[in-house]
């Protein structure tokens, strides 16, 4: 699980300045650095998620939708932990962006209380994830109220399927992970949404959330894949052309890099990121520099009308 989560704002002005924190560690601290990192990338190159890797740590931050609240600035930032799964984050990210919403509050305190607890949700989530006692357990409890409560049938349905069920989320999302590592992403997401639909019927309605929504960004895979294979090979056709003497066509490559760039931050390609942000730069460059070459050329040819 992440290490600390962060909530943030960026100011047109001023930058980014933090609303709420939440540390595991009491010696964490996200770098000022970073943060001015994210910054220029969520502004000024409009990027949605974002991936930043230091020495020793990686750093992921995301722009929340708060358009509700009047609010187009808001983000959520996350040390992670070594190996972390950056798709379940985002995954729990999606369930805990409303909570966000719905409990904003200039009260700092109120909201370091819920960034807590929204750690502790995703270590709680994690925790039934790996371990079928655990939710066994917890249908324990809910079958002792309803039994309080006289709903005799309900609590009877419940502790059956408690008797098997917990072994067989806990073994499908196991599956589904291995998929997932072996890159079978439509089989993975068909298997994530299988589990999801195993936690529905024992009532562990936030793994279910969780599940289907992580399903339903693995089945995303397959089409980024293919349009960052497409997009490559749009760059390489641009090349081509360039070799031919079309100045003007460097800055067709801006907007295929731009997307080839987000696409590598989902899935935390960092050398490839690198690289592509030199080719952009690159790119951008010579795109200015063709069009002084471009300029000159109309006044040569005005110039040589006149001889």
């Amino acid at each position: 699980m992440p290490r600390a989560i962060i909530l943030y704002e960026i100011d047109p002005s001023f930058g980014p300045n933090i609303i709420a924190e939440y540390y595991l560690k009491q010696d964490d601290k996200i770098p000022p650095v970073v943060l001015k990192e994210f910054s220029e990338k969520h502004s000024k190159k409009e990027l949605a998620n974002i991936t930043v890797r230091t020495e020793y740590d990686r750093f992921y931050s995301s722009r929340i939708n708060a358009e509700s609240i009047d609010k187009d600035n808001l983000y959520i930032s996350f040390i992670l932990q070594e190996g972390e799964d950056l798709v379940s984050l985002k995954s729990f990210f999606e369930n805990f962006e409303e909570k966000i919403v719905q409990n904003f509050s200039s009260d700092k305190k109120k909201m370091n209380n819920l960034l807590q607890n929204a750690l502790n949700s995703i270590l709680s989530l994690n925790q039934k994830l790996q371990e079928p006692k655990i939710i066994k357990e917890t249908i324990n409890e809910r079958t002792k109220k309803m039994l309080d409560n006289g709903k005799l049938t309900e609590a009877r349905e419940l502790i059956d399927l408690g008797e098997e069920i917990p072994k067989k989320l806990a073994a499908e999302v196991k599956f589904a992970e291995q998929l997932l590592i072996d890159k079978f992403y439509r089989k993975a997401k068909k298997s994530f949404l299988k589990a999801a639909e195993l936690a529905v019927l024992v009532q562990e309605d936030d793994i279910a959330s969780f599940l289907e929504n992580k399903g339903e960004q693995v089945g995303l895979f397959p089409d980024l894949i293919k349009e960052s294979e497409n997009l490559y090979k749009e760059i390489v056709k641009i090349s081509n052309d360039l070799n031919n003497i079309k100045l003007n066509l460097y800055n067709d490559f801006i907007e295929p890099i731009d997307r080839l760039i987000e696409i590598s931050h989902i899935f935390e390609e960092h050398e490839q990121i690198d690289v592509l942000t030199k080719l952009k730069n690159n790119t951008q460059r010579a795109s200015r520099l063709a069009k002084e070459i471009n300029d000159l050329d109309e006044k040569i040819k005005d110039l040589i009308k006149k001889i």
